[in-house]
């Protein structure tokens, strides 16, 4: 873990802060958790123990150190109970926040700037993971199987021929129609991109940057040009 600590310092984090959370988290991260982006508090004032929001791949975590940074209280989140996220950017630091759907507010302040857009944009970037993989769980799966399961063993492979045919059928219809689409999102994209970057507001380039992940979700772009259209984004913003 402590050899990670050196990719959470690039937006003026208190090395000691990721420190002392980087130092508590190994005993607290589930199997496969990984963690994406660690915010620390920064007040006017000398902040001796500042708070810090810590994303993973499977929750938001709150750290709040206690007992003179002795001890180290910590509240979750999982992505799953989270309604939305939101920063709100003042003249000393930003507001962090987020609801659950229990109508719960969390609000972390004095979070600088850069941290603030960067922790907005993975959680945001999470719970589209989300919202997508809870969509995918196919109804495909509750319309064919019945029919499969009521179907004579005989007329199954009838069933099977139909099925493939049609596919077939239809996706030689829809290629180039899919194709000309992806093309023109992309070119129109990247055309108002160029054009207008600098003049597009944070939540533009962020809903820029929520079309590029769709494009990618539904195979229309490559990983590594949705990469690309990430970092040129994120370097705006």
């Amino acid at each position: 873990m402590k050899e990670q600590i050196k990719k959470f310092l690039n937006e003026e984090q208190d090395p000691k802060a990721i420190e002392k959370v980087t130092s508590k988290l190994q005993d607290i991260l589930m199997k496969n958790e990984e963690v994406g982006y660690i915010a620390v508090q920064k007040k006017p004032a000398l902040t001796v123990l500042p708070d810090s929001i810590v994303v993973t791949n499977k929750r938001i975590i709150i750290c709040q150190p206690k007992n003179l940074g002795l001890s180290m209280h910590f509240i979750d989140y999982t992505w799953d109970e989270i309604e939305g996220t939101f920063v709100k950017e003042n003249i000393l630091g930003s507001e962090f926040s987020f609801s659950t759907k229990t109508e719960l507010q969390v609000t972390i302040d004095y979070i600088p700037k850069i941290q603030a857009r960067k922790i907005f944009t993975y959680a945001k970037e999470q719970l589209d993971i989300l919202k997508n993989g809870a969509n995918s769980i196919s109804p495909i799966t509750e319309e064919v199987a019945p029919e499969l399961i009521q179907q004579p063993e005989l007329q199954q492979p009838e069933l099977v021929e139909e099925m493939e045919t049609e596919e077939v059928t239809n996706f030689a219809e829809i290629m180039p129609a899919v194709s000309n689409f992806a093309e023109s999102v992309v070119e129109n994209t990247s055309a108002s991109t160029e054009k207008k970057t600098s003049e597009l507001t944070q939540d533009e380039l962020f809903a820029k940057l929520q079309n590029y992940k769709k494009l990618l979700d539904n195979g229309l772009i490559l990983q590594g040009e949705y990469d690309a259209f990430k970092k040129e984004i994120l370097s705006l913003m």
